[in-house]
């Protein structure tokens, strides 16, 4: 740690890193170069490392770009003061001009499922309203605190609170969440528990959503609509077709699909947190043909159903970020539905879902990526999967 090399940085890798391999260290040159994963580098650049994390006996070391020798054409000036190294640790690519960003994200989708998921796709990151260039998206923001009680964030990293006075990517009305759950009402100066979110997404329609203020929702403004619009383009559901919506939340998909399916079709929402599938029952509630389970969605599939859900049509998966996992892919992948719509903030856990329900004969057909977590390394995915149908596109 503390060491300073010269290198050249190599290509972007999953996690908000680029990597540098380089030929020797202090006490010399190696046969075998040793790996750093580096922030706030960009692919092409010459610039001095510093080591943050790392022992001679480890597989790869962590490190920060703290001078940059030569300049990539995308490096742009931090709108931020907090970003940067040994700052804040909340974005990883402020340096970076915006459409470069959506570049390098890309770039990760694409090498994950090539490497983990043996296939080949087209991946372009798209940009989605909601934010002012890339600032002013989170809406809600969990504060740290630091010394004499003074607000912050947090270090890449570490529990050291960097003190912060306004996150440039959270929005100007976002609700902070405090640790113990609760959230903190900047207007109202009290505590808020529940609040209703209005999803427009023509031409599916609009509905209004009650949600824990704490609880699961997309911080993105345009989040909740465009992936509402993206499932449903995807998916196609008819009337009267049956449809699991697995790690359903309070039932944004859900919502939608019973109005597609119709009277005659069926929903079954599936949610493990007890208070989002409470919600869930309020916000589909008086529907017919829809039902909420609040359970382990392994556990639940693994359960009898009840038996207007024996054959199903179309699933949604909305994992956390670990994935759905090869389990619940199987359970999946029994019940044979035409198609999967598999929505994911993670492209690693993707790539690996997707390699498993290729052994089931299900293959990726469709994949659409969007920036709903820009200055981040983040980006959210929906792929389609399905047995049968027309190639990749």
């Amino acid at each position: 740690m503390g060491e300073r090399f010269e290198a050249v940085v190599g290509p972007v890798a999953h996690g908000g890193h680029c990597i540098v391999r380089l030929e020797g260290t202090a006490d010399g040159p190696s046969d075998r170069p040793r790996v750093v994963f580096v922030r706030h580098a960009i692919p092409g650049e010459r610039v001095i490392v510093e080591i943050t994390e790392g022992t001679d006996g480890d597989r790869f070391w962590r490190g920060d770009a703290v001078e940059v020798l030569q300049p990539s054409a995308d490096r742009v000036e931090p709108p931020c003061p907090y970003a940067g190294p040994g700052k804040c640790g909340g974005c990883d690519f402020q340096h970076v001009a915006l459409p470069r960003q959506r570049e390098l994200k890309a770039a990760v989708v694409r090498e994950q499922l090539d490497r983990l998921a043996d296939t080949d796709v087209h991946a372009e990151v798209e940009p989605v309203p909601g934010d002012v260039e890339g600032l002013r998206w989170r809406t809600r923001i969990q504060w740290a605190t630091g010394p004499r009680g003074r607000r912050g964030l947090k270090k890449y990293r570490s529990n050291e609170v960097v003190p912060v006075d306004d996150c440039l990517i959270t929005h100007t009305d976002a609700r902070a969440v405090s640790r113990a759950g609760t959230t903190l009402d900047r207007h109202a100066a009290g505590l808020s528990t529940v609040v209703g979110e209005r999803v427009e997404a023509p031409p599916y329609g609009e509905h209004l959503f009650s949600v824990e203020a704490d609880g699961f929702w997309q911080v993105h403004p345009g989040a909740p609509r465009v992936l509402v619009e993206t499932v449903m383009e995807m998916l196609a559901p008819r009337p009267g077709d049956v449809v699991l919506d697995l790690y359903s939340g309070v039932g944004l998909f859900a919502r939608f699909l019973a109005d597609a399916v119709g009277p005659s079709g069926r929903v079954l929402s599936v949610e493990g947190d007890r208070t989002a599938s409470k919600h869930a029952q309020t916000n589909l509630a008086g529907l017919p043909g829809v039902v909420v389970e609040c359970g382990a969605v392994d556990r639940v599939l693994a359960s009898p159903l009840p038996a207007a859900f024996a054959d199903v049509d179309l699933v949604v998966l909305d994992p956390p970020r670990e994935g759905a996992r090869a389990l619940v892919v199987e359970q999946v992948a029994e019940r044979s539905p035409r198609a999967i719509a598999y929505v994911a903030c993670d492209p690693a856990a993707l790539a690996r879902d997707v390699a498993t329900f290729q052994k089931f004969g299900y293959h990726l057909r469709a994949l659409r990526a969007l920036d709903l977590f820009p200055m981040t390394h983040h980006v959210e995915c929906v792929a389609l999967l399905e047995r049968t149908g027309s190639d990749l596109s």
